[in-house]
């Protein structure tokens, strides 16, 4: 029995040793690892795929691929039929990237938005580098899907047309209250018009008093004035002219746009 006192004793100042640092104090208990960890989102599925961008999930939510530009018209039905390939009815995990806007994770750990650059299906908005920006220019190097389509690759604007009429708006002369100016109008259309309404904008206080060459009207700081019996047409590369009195409460300054007929004109 004493024995086993003895042992017992051993054993707890043993155990008291190994639970105590070289100072004394008791060391911290060992820990393990929590129960808590954030888990990865559940998943849905992809009911509807609306464009390459926006998706419509099996709750209803519409969402959009954050971090893609919308496609060019031409690099569009491309890039709808890779987004409804890769998207349709397949199971995808949603992360909110902002309102409205998210990451779609493919089954496999894929991110949507990432295989659609490295694939040339689309292109890349809002991100100065990263993954998705090496992917663009990898896949533009490549001459991968809409890179190598030329024009698809990039927005292109169809340039103005160029300007059928030239206007001079000259002020003759400027007195108190009141002001002169000739308006001349050039034909660069290359075909005859016949018949012709010039319109402008008056700064605020000014308006037409007395004009010839044509006929005037005014609403508010809206002007037209239409031709007179005797100068209805304007040959190709020709001109007509009008003048008029005007009254001003400010100093009077040149409009600065002008239109013949509905078209703009440039000033001179």
């Amino acid at each position: 029995m004493a024995a086993r006192k003895h042992f017992m004793v051993l054993l707890t100042l043993l155990v008291a040793g190994c639970t105590a640092s070289q100072d004394g104090r008791p060391l911290p208990a060992a820990q393990t690892p929590s129960s808590s960890t954030a888990e990865s989102e559940p998943s849905t599925k992809v009911r509807a795929v609306l464009d390459a961008r926006n998706v419509e999930l099996a709750d209803g939510t519409r969402v959009r691929v954050a971090l893609l530009a919308e496609p060019t018209s031409c690099a569009a039905p491309a890039a709808l039929e890779f987004a409804t390939k890769t998207l349709l009815d397949k199971e995808v995990r949603v992360r909110s990237i902002t309102p409205g806007e998210v990451s779609l994770e493919l089954p496999d750990g894929t991110d949507y938005a990432l295989l659609a650059v490295s694939s040339g299906a689309l292109r890349v908005s809002g991100a100065d580098g990263g993954p998705l920006v090496e992917a663009e220019s990898k896949a533009s190097q490549a001459k991968l899907g809409l890179w190598g389509q030329g024009d698809c690759a990039a927005p292109t604007s169809t340039p103005p047309p160029p300007p059928s009429c030239v206007v001079v708006y000259r002020i003759t002369g400027q007195w108190s209250g009141a002001f002169q100016a000739e308006v001349t109008v050039r034909n660069v259309s290359g075909a005859l018009v016949e018949g012709w309404t010039v319109r402008w904008r008056f700064a605020e206080g000014e308006s037409i008093a007395q004009l010839w060459n044509g006929t005037a009207s005014q609403s508010g700081v809206n002007v037209s004035v239409t031709n007179a019996d005797y100068n209805a047409l304007i040959v190709a590369d020709g001109s007509v002219s009008f003048g008029f009195n005007g009254s001003t409460t400010v100093p009077s300054t040149p409009p600065v746009s002008f239109s013949l007929n509905g078209n703009a004109c440039t000033t001179g």
